[in-house]
């Protein structure tokens, strides 16, 4: 004999909705309640009487929408960016021991590096792995080396390349330049539209934007960048944007003191960022076409930041 409760669930489906089970479904999805039909979905039917069969589903159908889809998007390019992060710094790792030893206390630069990845986050697992492959036959010392290219629309973008194999990783990012239709510049005819700063990165959901604007600056930076806006972002999706504050390395630490004393909550870089001096505009299917080509590029494992004036 059913339960109290699957009675009550049946009784408000039958009052619902009509009781042939094809029209109910058909009701539910017109209702909003149900999307497309799942194949891991199931109905099963509940009778409380030899006349009548009421029907209910084995596990909760998900209607994935438009604002679910972009907090994944989001989510998914936070996590890729600290995947890139803790990439740069076993690289940094390797390049420090190879020059100096895996003594952080002679090996200043080591020192330093593990300095770094304590203030990030980084697991201690990876940073250990780096040290011992540093030592490994074979494994050269990093290189840091910077690519320029042209997008689309009058836009250029800076590749952040540490490699231990020069000709591999430019052989790579020409091939995704190539492939997406942008085009590779000469040294310099890019790179001077840039500058090198610190950056610290606070979620919109952390800060107002006046009482962080009004810290940041007292504590000495340059500026307080409001993160990229859609006009159908809801509160949910403004879970995962950013604001950037953008400082010199002089006052980069100063201003991370000031965060912790305030309380707020941060994302430290991951040693400098390249900002433009002046954003370009570019037309909607220029800005897609310049996000996937940066999307390729990041996917090399060479490469550590892909930077752009697209504004």
């Amino acid at each position: 004999m059913a339960s109290p409760a699957v009675r009550a669930l049946g009784a408000l489906v039958r009052h619902s909705f009509p009781s042939s089970p094809s029209k109910s479904l058909s009701s539910l999805r017109g209702s909003g309640f149900l999307g497309q039909r799942s194949p891991s979905l199931s109905p099963i039917a509940i009778t409380s009487s030899p006349s009548l069969a009421r029907w209910i589903w084995s596990s909760t159908p998900v209607c994935m929408g438009r604002r679910s889809s972009k907090i994944a998007t989001r989510k998914g390019a936070q996590d890729a960016k600290k995947a890139k992060r803790y990439g740069k710094i076993g690289k940094e790792i390797i390049s420090a021991v190879k020059k100096g030893g895996p003594n952080p206390v002679s090996n200043s630069v080591l020192g330093s590096v593990l300095e770094k990845a304590k203030e990030l986050d980084v697991p201690k697992d990876i940073v250990e792995r780096n040290i011992k492959r540093a030592s490994e036959k074979g494994q050269e010392a990093y290189i840091e080396k910077l690519y320029e290219v042209y997008g689309y629309g009058g836009v250029g973008m800076v590749v952040e390349v540490l490699t231990d194999k020069i000709n591999r990783s430019v052989a790579a990012v020409r091939e995704v330049v190539k492939d997406c239709g942008g085009k590779m510049a000469d040294p310099g005819s890019i790179l001077f539209k840039f500058r090198r700063a610190r950056v610290v990165n606070i979620k919109v959901s952390d800060a107002e934007k006046d009482d962080l604007l009004a810290i940041a600056l007292d504590a000495g930076a340059e500026d307080v960048v409001d993160p990229p806006a859609c006009d159908d972002d809801s509160e949910e999706d403004g879970s995962e944007r950013y604001y950037k504050i953008i400082a010199s390395s002089e006052n980069y630490p100063g201003i991370l003191r000031r965060l912790r004393e305030e309380g707020i909550a941060f994302e430290p870089d991951n040693g400098s960022e390249l900002i433009p001096e002046t954003a370009i505009e570019a037309d909607e299917e220029a800005m897609d076409l310049n996000k996937e080509l940066m999307a390729k590029l990041l996917e090399l494992d060479d490469v550590d930041a892909v930077y752009s004036d697209q504004k």
